[in-house]
């Protein structure tokens, strides 16, 4: 008599699949030791248990293959130190108030805590959370309660701490608010650094974000979040240069909400990382509201590059002008995919958005998608988007007046870049990042 057996055969579990189940495990290890409320804690990690890491069946992320990524496997927070020295490297202006975060953990000791101006404070989450309870609790979380990102709500429940800065009502910061956030691994590990910025009534302040891996030798995944409420009449200047080299893989959500009669003005600044995903959604709240989305984004290598940003009118009278712009060179790809929603109650919204890129190899890739999504009658909305080589005739017309061909496309690249660069009111900033630019076309 002979039996026939059937083998079951299991299903094979992704990469990315298992690094979720070591996190969620991580997260049931060390919840008790985690600063922030348990209730949200715990209600984030099964919003990302229930969803997992996105594929390329998610229509938001379907330019990213993060199993590709997540092969060569994640382990948990590393806690390796910052030196003064190592930071001093990194900080490329003269005069501003520094708060550095290193592997997600905010470093008092090399951060400007004390002598600080009238009505600024800047401190870790963990101490904001019992020193102004009411205004912590009352803001954390405030811009991304309604956003159903799978790496928002990780971030929400594995981050451990990050940096708390308050500028209070009426109060105008003058000297740029610079936070420098350095990663360090000696093995692959993957980090939630988390940020909170108030800037109340008729407040103002410029804040600076730099991102950059150091004395590495392994990977560093940033699933970074900066949460930033721009009360009424304030004005805000937010600049990030992401400079992480081929070892920074990052997850970067900016998540802005503003009041009545605000102006918010956000420069993105790519120059390195092997992956880099940038979630911008603004929440235009109030009326007669002002908004500014401008990013440059150079490309080489296998890089990979994804530019999402959300404008989201809902209130009349409001303005957002969006310009980002992308030089993709040898096997590199980048994605644009900006939205901008304008809801019912949202009449006379002025809302525009470009996005042009320069392809400088034929294995190059850009995604883009501009798109308009309108409820209201009376608008004024514009989206538009160019892709295509640098202009022969230009380069010959240079080259006709001396400049070989690689200074005339050099020439011809900054003044593509420069429309954005141009938009930094910190001169120092602007210098650093064309000499940024200058060393890339190199």
């Amino acid at each position: 008599m002979s039996v026939n057996t059937i083998e079951t055969i299991k299903p094979k579990i992704s990469s990315s699949q298992k690094l979720e189940s070591s996190l969620i495990a991580e997260f049931e290890a060390s919840k008790d030791s985690l600063f922030g409320n348990d209730a949200l804690r715990t209600e984030a990690i099964e919003r990302f248990s229930s969803q997992g890491f996105p594929n390329r069946k998610s229509e938001e992320y379907k330019y990213i293959n993060f199993d590709l990524f997540m092969k060569e496997g994640f382990a948990g927070t590393a806690n390796k130190t910052v030196t003064a020295k190592q930071v001093e490297h990194l900080m490329f202006l003269k005069n501003t108030i520094t708060v550095v975060i290193h592997n997600g953990q905010f470093i008092p000791e090399l951060s400007t805590v004390s002598g600080l101006t009238k009505g600024l404070t800047i401190c870790s989450l963990a101490e904001a959370s019992q020193k102004y309870t009411s205004v912590f609790e009352s803001s954390y979380t405030l811009a991304t309660e309604t956003n159903p990102d799978p790496f928002i709500a990780l971030n929400t429940a594995m981050a451990k701490d990050g940096a708390f800065i308050r500028v209070e009502k009426n109060e105008v910061i003058e000297i740029p608010i610079h936070i420098i956030h350095t990663s360090t691994a000696e093995k692959n590990t993957i980090i939630h650094p988390r940020n909170l910025i108030i800037i109340e009534e008729n407040a103002q302040a410029k804040i600076i974000e730099t991102y950059a891996t150091i004395d590495s030798t392994a990977k560093t995944f940033n699933n970074a979040l900066t949460e930033i409420i721009v009360n009424a009449s304030a004005i805000v200047e937010h600049y990030k240069i992401q400079d992480e080299n081929e070892w920074g893989l990052q997850v970067n959500a900016t998540q802005v909400i503003q009041k009545q009669y605000s102006v918010f003005s956000t420069h993105t600044f790519t120059l390195s990382g092997s992956l880099v995903r940038n979630n911008l959604n603004i929440i235009l709240d109030a009326k007669d509201i002002e908004s500014h989305l401008n990013g440059l984004y150079l490309t080489k290598g296998n890089q990979i590059v994804d530019n999402h940003t959300l404008v989201d009118h809902r209130m009349p009278n409001c303005n957002s002008n969006e310009l980002y712009k992308g030089i993709i060179d040898d096997k590199s790809s980048a994605t644009f995919n900006g939205k901008i929603f304008v809801r019912k109650d949202a009449q006379k919204t002025n809302a525009f958005q470009s996005n042009k890129n320069i392809l400088l190899s034929d294995d190059g890739t850009i995604n883009t998608k501009p798109q308009l999504e309108i409820y209201a009658d009376d608008v004024k909305c514009s989206h538009g988007t160019s892709t295509g080589k640098l202009d022969e005739e230009k380069v010959f017309y240079l080259r006709a007046r001396g400049l070989s061909e690689a200074s005339a496309k050099k020439l011809l690249m900054h003044a593509f870049a420069s429309e954005v660069t141009d938009m930094i009111k910190i001169d120092e900033l602007r210098d650093f990042i064309e000499a940024r630019i200058t060393e890339r076309f190199e």
